[in-house]
């Protein structure tokens, strides 16, 4: 039985938690700073708990001494501690962060590692990655790839046509920070909020507008053989215009805790949500233009006595699933490893993984499987 720390144990942080002490075959330690956080996760099989600051990395790397991973659900400011106390106890390291600084801190200490380092284990960056991946592997050229993913209400009812379902200092950061891209075959660094579209899905209007660090590694990944590549958030219509007047003509991305008090105290958080998965990719198979289209919904589920929101499901369960091919030995266990290493078929066949796949009809995939496996 593998010994396994969750850094936070928050809406994500006791997702993973519940998901990895279901499974049977792990013991969890979850540490958090508030022992009230703790306390409210209630009594689990295997599951012991830990009051901790994270920042100490003295008491950090000694939790961390003998365990096997650790998988960081804290807020992104202070993921980069927790893979400094990783590398100094020895132990795997996984996060679901999407901030672009932190992760390129996290690669630097991943060079000289003895163990595996694994950013952007969650939905966006992370499991987008992987289908964006398995997506391009199909063409012989690559002309546009195209990401899209949002966590929604079901149900949107005021002027945002939004609830919270994820951390809100996660969404700010995304919302100010430059975006990477790559356009006319170069890197380039795109302002968020910009570029908005507008497409629907299954009857559905949306917009899509440019937002940071979905794209995880994909640019360096892809660069040299993709014409453009892009990320973009998807809501409903006239959400980025209102954000957009908070951030720039209020300047509320100057005073980032305003902000995140405004939202924390007047937008209600939901249980009641849809992530939705959209990647298109177009390019030259057999001489031939053709364009594949990966498209999903995943709903909030039951899970045991609780109710869990799509936001929560989809990101615990990719990093869990990452964590079982670790441990598993179908992964890399040294060094910097990218999501887009990982196959989609291994990742859907995983018992975590399987999460992503609808209860009703299948997510609308036109191409065939992959048939080259290599990363």
């Amino acid at each position: 039985m593998k010994h396994v720390v969750v850094v936070g144990a928050g809406h994500i942080g006791s997702t993973i938690a519940t998901l990895l002490s279901e499974a049977g075959d792990y013991r969890i330690t979850v540490a958090d700073q508030s022992a009230g956080q703790l306390a409210a996760l209630g009594v689990q099989p295997r599951v012991d708990h830990a009051v901790l600051d994270v920042t100490n990395e003295a008491a950090m790397t000694a939790l961390l001494a003998g365990k096997f991973a650790v998988l960081s659900a804290a807020p992104y400011h202070l993921t980069y501690h927790v893979a400094q106390a990783a590398k100094a106890a020895g132990a795997h390291y996984l996060d679901l962060t999407e901030d672009v600084a932190t992760t390129r801190k996290v690669k630097a200490l991943a060079a000289d590692a003895t163990t595996a380092f694994i950013p952007q284990c969650g939905l966006a960056p992370g499991f987008i990655s992987i289908v964006a991946a398995d997506l391009t592997r199909q063409f012989d050229t690559l002309h546009d790839v195209r990401l899209r993913v949002g966590a929604l209400p079901k149900y949107p009812s005021n002027a945002l046509n939004y609830n919270l379902t994820w951390s809100t200092d996660g969404v700010i950061n995304e919302y100010c920070e430059p975006c990477e891209a790559i356009v006319d075959g170069l890197p380039r660094q795109t302002r968020a909020l910009e570029e908005c579209e507008a497409f629907s899905l299954d009857g559905v209007a949306y917009e899509a507008f440019n937002t940071s660090g979905g794209l995880g590694t994909l640019c360096e990944s892809l660069e040299g053989r993709v014409r453009n590549l892009n990320y973009r958030t998807i809501r409903y219509p006239g959400h980025a215009a209102i954000m957009k007047a908070l951030l720039n003509d209020l300047r509320l991305r100057d005073r980032r805790d305003l902000l995140k008090d405004i939202l924390e105290n007047s937008v209600p958080a939901t249980l009641q949500d849809v992530v939705i998965v959209f990647v298109t990719v177009s390019g030259l198979r057999g001489g031939h233009l053709v364009q594949d289209t990966y498209a999903n919904k995943i709903y909030a589920r039951r899970m045991g006595e609780q109710v869990v929101s799509a936001i929560q499901l989809t990101t615990a369960s990719a990093i869990c699933a990452v964590l079982d091919m670790l441990a598993q030995g179908d992964l890399r266990p040294v060094g910097f490893v990218r999501q887009e290493e990982i196959t989609l078929a291994d990742f859907l066949a995983n018992r975590f993984g399987a999460a992503y796949a609808m209860e009703g009809p299948a997510p609308a995939r036109v191409f065939a499987p992959a048939a080259d496996a290599a990363a």
